[in-house]
């Protein structure tokens, strides 16, 4: 292309560029040449470029990078791919041929941690996916710069092969640095069942450097006060297990009741195979309804009085996502199930399917979740209302106040449902990149239901928020417009949050 300016007054420039397009080619023959290791029908299998097709440089890039990504993969560290273009004589063809130089296997030398003044080195080496003699893997070493960032322990993690060809090693080292774990984040909302809430956290995630976490959570409203303490190990015992114990106290008054409830839990998870984890919790719970309106439901007034819950949850977890605070790629699909009824006085059975998906498009990210619940008392027992599901709010519906989004009494109060269903759509984009500030606009749809009711509507929202990765935590901002407002329902709603994004 060429470029010139032109001046048509004093005060105006116009820039023009002049296109010579040239012939459009087309691909007249795909091949291979300089493989010894692997062969050349498996490899050509990654090549995407094919013969009769329009010539696409990005095509031919992406598939320099999945032979590249296959060898290096493959203790291959230093193989080159040099695409050969080559234009057929009296043709609009060219041919494409893959030019492989191979380099010899590398194994994993040295591993060489600094940087960290703070945390531990055995917590940065255990997340690691080489070992010194392992052969070189670059997906692995891709990996562990995630693991590492998911960690959420420093400000920068850096990963540097230092090849020694004579000796046919490459040494790695890990350069982090630390940054403040300790972390007191708020968050808050504004509801007709709540009036204005505020939610606050203290939370130390790297305990002495040990990757042991304490966290002090308490929520504050006009009509709840709740207090939690937990402590996790995500190593128990230098294994990969996770131990988590932590104690809770909580005060809710409902409009047509009121709810007190303490006690304990108790859970140990493994990971396995990677991207898997699995494990099990145990949870003792006191709870007591009280105050119950006289004009209330009777499905209120059948559960006054208090009752202690005896439960166990197991559950199963895949995790694929690239960044847990700000995902671009991957996704989380968790199972988790509830049975109670290991002595104590409530019976039933909860389960909650929760699937979210990220897909990098550019620099921005399309992202959707569903999430489908059921529960159900046992041996003629009634579910407890606290645990219906309730529809609506920042992490469900958002633009719904809390319940709205299933069943109510006969004063219009939400009872919540024994079924949820919810989809979420967001497309999220930067805004300012540097400040990890990001724009997104979403859609969704969701809704609770009793199993003698069947699945009617679904309530619709949309809207748009802000998201900023700050210095103290993931900050969701977020207004939501509900499509199908029914009456003594507000139109819109707007919601604030720190903590981990869905």
């Amino acid at each position: 292309s060429v470029g010139y300016i032109a001046f048509e007054d004093e005060n105006v420039m116009v820039v023009k560029i002049a296109i010579s397009e040239g012939r459009q080619y087309s691909v007249s023959s795909v091949s291979l040449d300089g493989n010894k290791a692997f062969l050349t029908k498996d490899l050509m299998e990654l090549v995407k470029l094919e013969e009769g097709e329009i010539f696409s440089k990005k095509i031919v890039t992406g598939d320099v990078r999945a032979l590249t990504d296959f060898y290096s993969n493959r203790g291959f560290a230093l193989v080159s791919i040099d695409p050969k273009v080559v234009p057929v004589k009296d043709s609009d063809t060219v041919s494409v041929k893959y030019h492989v130089i191979e380099g010899d296997i590398f194994h994993i030398g040295r591993i060489e941690i600094s940087g960290n003044t703070k945390t531990k080195d055995k917590v940065i080496r255990r997340e690691i996916r080489l070992d010194e003699g392992d052969k070189y893997d670059g997906s692995k070493l891709k990996r562990s710069y995630q693991r590492l960032t998911n960690l959420d322990y420093f400000e920068t993690v850096e990963l540097h092969p230092r090849p020694k060809p004579e000796q046919k090693l490459l040494d790695l080292d890990v350069h982090v640095k630390d940054k403040s774990t300790g972390m007191f984040s708020v968050g808050g909302g504004y509801s007709t069942l709540e009036n204005f809430i505020a939610m606050i956290d203290l939370t130390q995630n790297n305990l002495f450097g040990s990757g042991k976490s304490l966290k002090l959570s308490a929520e504050l409203g006009g009509r709840t006060t709740s207090y939690s303490l937990s402590y996790s190990d995500p190593w128990f015992l230098d294994k990969p297990l996770s131990f988590t114990v932590k104690i809770f106290q909580l005060r809710r008054d409902y409009f047509e009741y009121d709810k007190r409830s303490n006690g304990f839990g108790i859970s140990l998870g493994k990971r396995f195979a990677e991207y898997w984890s699995t494990g099990m919790a145990y949870n003792l719970e006191s709870v007591e309804i009280l105050n119950i309106q006289d004009s209330a439901s009777d499905t209120i007034k059948d559960q006054e009085g208090e009752s202690v819950t005896s439960s166990i949850s197991p559950f199963i977890v895949r995790d694929t996502r690239d960044y847990f605070l700000d995902p671009h790629s991957g996704s989380r699909n968790a199972l988790y199930l509830k049975y109670a009824g290991l002595g104590g006085d409530n019976k039933y059975f909860k389960g909650v399917f929760d699937s979210s998906w990220f897909f990098p498009l550019g620099p921005t990210t399309f992202a959707t979740r569903g999430r489908y619940g059921y529960a159900d008392g046992l041996y003629g027992e009634e579910l407890p209302l606290y645990e219906r599901f309730y529809v609506g709010g920042i992490n469900t519906v958002r633009g719904l106040d809390w319940g709205d989004g299933g069943p109510k009494d006969e004063n219009g109060e939400p009872i919540g449902g024994e079924q949820e269903l919810l989809f979420n759509f967001e497309y999220i984009f930067p805004l300012v990149a540097e400040a990890r500030l990001k724009g997104l606009f979403f859609y969704d749809v969701g809704g609770a239901w009793n199993h003698d009711e069947g699945l009617e509507d679904l309530r619709n929202t949309v809207g748009a928020g802000v998201r900023w990765i700050s210095p103290i935590g993931p900050l969701r901002l977020e207004y939501g417009y509900v499509l199908d407002k029914r009456p003594d329902e507000d139109q819109s709603k707007f919601e604030f949050t720190f903590g981990t994004f869905f």
